[in-house]
């Protein structure tokens, strides 16, 4: 009776490492950022500030796909319709460098591929995974049917700070050093789906990552489809100049300068309003 129990336990190991190995799955991901704007009463009314509000809080209001199996994942937007366009208040030039359009993760061999799309040019930044020294809590909660367990980090990382410019400045600061802060990630995974990934560039915990919050973004998981009966496509990005993470940063830097300089000497009557993004 005990060598059938030993076998059958080991057959049923066996098994469960097999499924893991070809599991796959498709899960939808919904963002959400808080948003502080500092602006000066005698500038701006309440009527303009409350639509500047609302127009920034859409913006950042996105639905994202990851598509994984237990080594790979394809994160990107999901794609959606553009609704007509109701007057703008001031004009907005909005640069998005912290999303991408194709995220492609390789955690087994602890590398990425992120093709983006700014200032009109294909990018295809290729570098490696940093690993994230996650510590274990012991708080637990449900994200819909799973059990998720929570883990946190402390980074150290510039404060986000964006502009909106009505009719252009002069003095913009374009060389002050960014503020440093520290931030706790918080993420909440579930060992139930054993994959070493998650959304955006989050990864490293024994279980699919549901949802994630950096103090002032939420990533929060709404759906998941297991082992759907289409097969899941992942395939790394082609498309785009090559680059590192680090010669990118550069690239994006140079550019908003740039436009930074060009967009005051165009509208040097105006003023600026400085919106910090985050907590």
């Amino acid at each position: 009776m005990r060598t059938v129990i030993k076998v059958f336990a080991v057959l049923l190991v066996f098994t469960t490492v097999v499924n893991a190995q070809d599991f796959t799955g498709i899960a939808t991901y919904k963002t959400k950022r808080k948003i502080d704007i500092q602006l000066d009463s005698t500038q701006v009314n309440s009527e303009m500030h409350q639509k500047m509000m609302e127009m920034l809080k859409k913006q950042f209001e996105r639905t994202f796909i990851l598509s994984f199996n237990k080594e790979e994942s394809v994160y990107k937007e999901e794609e959606k319709l553009g609704g007509p366009q109701t007057g703008a208040v001031v004009e907005v030039i909005a640069i998005n460098t912290g999303g991408s359009d194709i995220l492609y993760k390789n955690t087994k061999e602890e590398r990425y591929t992120n093709q983006n799309d700014v200032f009109g040019k294909i990018f295809l930044i290729k570098d490696q995974l940093q690993k994230e020294e996650w510590q274990f809590q012991s708080d637990t909660k449900n994200i819909g049917e799973y059990t998720c367990y929570k883990a946190t980090i402390a980074r150290e990382q510039p404060k986000m700070v964006g502009r909106i410019s009505v009719n252009g400045d002069k003095d913009l600061s374009k060389d002050r050093e960014p503020e440093m802060e520290t931030v706790t990630v918080t993420a909440w995974y579930t060992p139930q789906i054993p994959v070493n990934n998650g959304p955006a560039n989050y990864f490293g915990l024994p279980g699919l990552i549901l949802e994630v919050n950096d103090g002032s973004e939420t990533i929060i998981c709404s759906k998941i489809v297991l082992n759907p009966t289409d097969k899941v496509e992942i395939s790394e990005p082609k498309k785009g100049k090559e680059v590192t993470q680090e010669e990118f940063d550069k690239i994006v830097e140079k550019k908003l300068k740039e436009m930074e300089e060009r967009y005051s000497s165009e509208r040097g009557d105006g003023h600026n309003i400085e919106i910090k993004i985050g907590g």
